[in-house]
Order: structure tokens, then sequence, then C-alpha cells
């Protein structure tokens, strides 16, 4: 293959990537516009008109905001590339700094810290113009600013000395330095699941124990029957950032410890929190977790042995704008478009994540009320003002969850 056959190549891929991910959110948009009305039949008993079209408003916004980031990305994509935007800093730190490793690595956080900022205003928009629009957004400029720098400093302490271990296997491990790569990233993350609930997340929020005694004791009893074994039962202050409620469980072995939104627990019933936490418990007992992280590291190994046959041809570098090649910009090169050429993964992943969603409903329908969960469910829905109208395809694509129609159905067959 040559530089200009692999450059028209890029050039497709991006285009028919960015027109199909406009194309599903223009369905999206009129699917939502054309049921925004009526209340579907199942929930009418349960959800106000009001509600709904609060529901309808709120996706339509975030979607059409979605369809201008998305025409940012590709432009910014094609100024990093093609431009000439990444050649141009790499040359720039081959003034500034004499090791081949340390300009590689500096080079990437340039690059990745400039993406940053150049998003940023797109960021701010979401959480102060449309979450506070509709009632959602509860974090301050400051908060989310020092946030901002607490994301920072924790990717500067753990990711650059894995960056820099990365990049050093490249360079010294020989034809097989993706297999090394890939166990350090095995590690990496394994270590990160392990010290997340007790030292990444305490950084953001607060964790308190459960107070609740006559709750603390129905959950000890529902983990008791679904044999499961917690450090803790927490509630996170998350009303202070955002008016979106939920609940999950984080860590592993004795790390795992079960975590509430305090906005979760202000809406739901006694029945309806033991419910919810028995979804949670079913993604644990099908192992689906497991299942998710053996998967990643799967596809993690496949993209990196992928990345060391394309880094030994030119025409991989000079398709994407790049005259000088080095490990450095083959990996920051390769993640940056590795979105545009696995886009067609998506339905495949969704449909896998909504698999493990019935499953785990299923699961908590047979250790609890099917009906205290489809209550509860609907009370988020509502209050995380969920559209109950998707468009089928576009669901198909970017929803993890199922349908809220299809979920519920499904349970009350249970």
């Amino acid at each position: 293959m040559t530089a200009i056959q692999f450059t028209l190549i890029f050039i497709a891929a991006l285009a028919l990537t960015t027109l199909a991910k406009l194309w599903l959110a223009r369905r999206h948009l009129a699917h939502i516009a054309a049921h925004r009305d009526a209340v579907p039949e199942a929930f009418r008993e349960k959800i106000e008109l009001e509600d709904h079209q609060k529901a309808a408003d709120y996706t339509s916004a975030k979607t059409r905001f979605a369809m201008l980031s998305m025409l940012f990305d590709a432009v910014l994509l094609l100024v990093f590339t093609l431009a000439g935007g990444i050649q141009l800093i790499a040359e720039l730190c081959r003034v500034w700094f004499d090791t081949p490793l340390v300009q590689g690595l500096v080079t990437i956080v340039v690059v990745l810290l400039l993406s940053s900022l150049l998003e940023a205003p797109f960021s701010l928009y979401r959480t102060f113009v449309i979450e506070a629009r509709f009632g959602f957004n509860k974090t301050t400029l400051v908060l989310y600013l020092t946030d901002a720098l607490k994301s920072l400093a924790l990717g500067a302490i753990l990711g650059l000395p894995l960056l820099f271990g990365v990049l050093w296997l490249m360079e010294r491990m020989g034809e097989f330095w993706w297999l090394y790569v890939w166990l350090v990233w095995v590690v990496f993350n394994l270590l990160i699941l392990f010290i997340y609930p007790s030292f990444i997340a305490p950084l953001f929020n607060k964790f308190t124990p459960l107070q609740d005694e006559a709750m603390k004791a129905r959950i000890e009893a529902l983990l008791a029957r679904c044999g499961f074994a917690a450090q803790g039962l927490f509630v996170m202050d998350g009303s202070k950032r955002s008016a979106h409620g939920n609940a999950y469980f984080t860590g592993f072995g004795k790390t795992k410890r079960i975590v509430f939104f305090d906005t979760l627990l202000e809406r739901l019933s006694s029945n309806e929190v033991e419910a919810v936490l028995a979804h949670e418990l079913g993604h644990f007992k099908r192992r689906h977790v497991l299942k998710r992280i053996v998967a990643t590291f799967a596809m993690s190994l496949g993209f990196l042995w992928l990345l060391g046959l394309l880094m030994q041809t030119d025409w991989f570098y000079q398709g994407l704008g790049v005259s000088t090649p080095s490990t450095a910009l083959a990996l920051l090169l390769f993640f940056m478009i590795l979105p545009i050429f696995s886009f067609l993964l998506h339905p495949l992943l969704s449909a896998y994540s909504r698999k493990h969603e019935f499953e785990a409903d299923s699961y908590a329908a047979g250790h609890t009320a099917a009906a205290d969960l489809v209550n509860a469910l609907v009370k988020m829905y509502q209050d995380n003002a969920a559209t109950l109208t998707p468009d089928p395809l576009y669901s198909k694509f970017y929803d993890s969850h199922p349908p809220a129609m299809v979920r519920i159905a499904h349970l009350q067959t249970q």
C-alpha cells in the first residue's frame, strides 16, 4: 500500500463514520420528536406527559450538541494528522529535548493536553448550559475546575510512568514488544481496579457508611442470600455535582464495596433500593465484570499486535501526515484513528452489554420482586430524564442498556 492510498482510505473512513454518526443522530431526533406528545402506553399510569416531554427535550438537546462535537472532533483529527499538527509538535520536541524517549513522551502529552483544552468549551457548555437548563447540574465552576486539576494531577502521577514504560518497552523489547506492553497494561488496569475504591474515588466524592439501619439490615440479608461479601455499604454525595442518581459496586477481592448515590436513596423506597442492588449483584454473580475485563484485555492485545505490524510500514506514518516515524508517533496515531476504523464494532459491543443487563434483571427478579425493580427503573428514567422512545437503530449502536419499554416488558415476564 502507498501513503496516498492510505490517506484516501483514512479520509473515506473518517467521512463515512462522521456521516453515519450524524445520520443516526438525525434519526434519533426525528423519532423522539414524533413521539414527544404522547407517553408510551406502558408508562401512562406512571409518568406524566410533562416529564416525558422534558426527557424528549433533554435528549434532543444533548444529541444536537453531540452532533456539533462530532464535527469538531473530525476537524481536530484532520488538523493533527493530515494538516501536520502532530508532525509540527514532534519537530518542536526534537529541538527542545535530546533523548528520543523523552521527545516521544512529551509529544504525546502535548497533543493530549491540546486536545483537552480545545474540547474544554464543549464540556463546559454541556455542564453549565444543557445540564443546568434541565435542572441537573449542581456543580460550581470552582468545583468543576478543582475536579479538572485533580484529574490532571492524577493522570500525571499514574499515566506518565505508564506511558514512559510503554515507550521504553516498544523501543527495547524487539519484535514482540506488544506482548510485554500488553502484560504491563493488564497489571496496570488491575491495580487501578484495586485502588480505585479506597484511594481514587475519595479524591472526588465523599463516601459515608449507610446510616439507615433498617435498610442496611435488608441489604445485608440480600447480600447473604446472594453470597456476596463486600467491605461496606456507602452513600456517595453525588448531589453536589448532579441531580442524576445511580448505584454501583466497585473494586474486586477484598476491596469490593457497594455505593449508592444520595440522590437515589432520596427517591426510592427500601424495596426499590433492594431491587436495584439485586440487579447490580446480578452483574457480579453472572461474572459480567470479569467477562468484560477479559474481553477488553483480549481486544487490547489484538490492537497492540496490529500496531506492531503498522508501525513497520512507511505508508502508515506518511499517510497520516507524519514524515519522521517513531514508536511514540505510531502509538499516538494508532489510538487517534482507532475510533474511526472500529466504529462498526459499536452495535456488537452494545448488544453484548444489553445481554448482560437482561441477565442482571432476571437475577434481580429471582431475588426480589420484579415489580419493585420496574418501579425503581421508572423513577430513574423519570429523574434522569431518559427518553422512553429512542430510535431503535440509534439505540442498537449506542445504548449499553435496553430501551425502557423492552426492558420493562422483559421484567414483567419474569
